[in-house]
């Protein structure tokens, strides 16, 4: 694809606010992990567009029979799950995480669970809606990497205090850890820039943090390939698929040295 000059003016745009910043994150949805080859769930080719919405009531039937969703985990594979095992970091995830070693980019905030912005070198990541390569206890919110970790029982319990142990990612109905989403929510309000790439901004409370920025007075950069809810309220907005436009981006930004 290649990139008309109304995008091209965009994006010199979107490096002059983000250099002239102090303190910029980033949200990121799943619009930024289509050129993985990870479906998104809502919109043209979205997953749940497809096979519908998933039952709001996720947690409660986790907790209300642990052991029935493990023995699924076990037996099968979602699509979902064979996507994300089998992707890799694309030039989105790529330029991200290099505007953090340039000092640009101070924290990230995703709504996805595909691990791709810690594949991509990215390091102050907040996952709002937890790991799809992790475990976590319910109780104490102990985490350890699947491949590191012996199921022994069904469902398994932690170690360190006996609770049940599920995925990292966040279920329908199930709670954000208190620690991760406080951090998301002081990281909002200490932006005076930031980056929303590849989401709709329908779900809350991630959608929330674009808006808390904005309030404060900050700025909101957008890279997505179609509106969403908050374009109108966006500074800028470069209509793009974030693995084009955020590579010329970063290219902008030392221009200006």
């Amino acid at each position: 694809m290649v990139l008309d000059a109304q995008t091209l003016d965009a994006i010199k745009e979107a490096a002059e606010i983000i250099k002239s910043s102090e303190y910029v994150t980033c949200l990121t949805g799943a619009g930024i992990s289509v050129e993985s080859g990870i479906r998104p769930f809502r919109g043209p080719g979205g997953l749940w567009t497809e096979k519908g919405e998933p039952s709001m009531d996720g947690y409660r039937r986790f907790l209300s029979n642990p052991e029935a969703y493990w023995m699924r985990r076990m037996e099968t594979k979602s699509e979902f799950g064979i996507s994300i095992h089998n992707s890799e970091p694309n030039n989105g995830h790529i330029a991200l995480a290099e505007l953090e070693m340039m000092g640009a980019l101070q924290y990230l905030i995703t709504q996805n669970i595909d691990n791709l912005h810690l594949a991509a070198g990215s390091k102050n990541v907040l996952e709002i809606h937890g790991n799809g390569r992790y475990l976590r206890c319910i109780d104490c919110h102990t985490k350890w990497h699947r491949d590191e970790f012996k199921v022994e029982s069904i469902p398994p319990y932690c170690p360190h205090c006996g609770g049940i142990i599920k995925t990292d990612t966040v279920m329908f109905g199930e709670p954000i850890p208190s620690k991760v989403l406080n951090r998301c929510f002081e990281e909002a309000e200490k932006s005076d820039c930031m980056i929303v790439a590849g989401t709709s901004a329908t779900v809350t409370p991630a959608a929330n943090l674009p808006l808390i920025v904005r309030r404060n007075g900050g700025k909101l950069v957008e890279v997505n390939i179609r509106e969403s809810h908050i374009s109108n309220v966006c500074h800028v907005n470069i209509y793009a698929p974030s693995g084009e436009a955020l590579p010329i981006l970063i290219e902008e930004i030392k221009k200006l040295g």
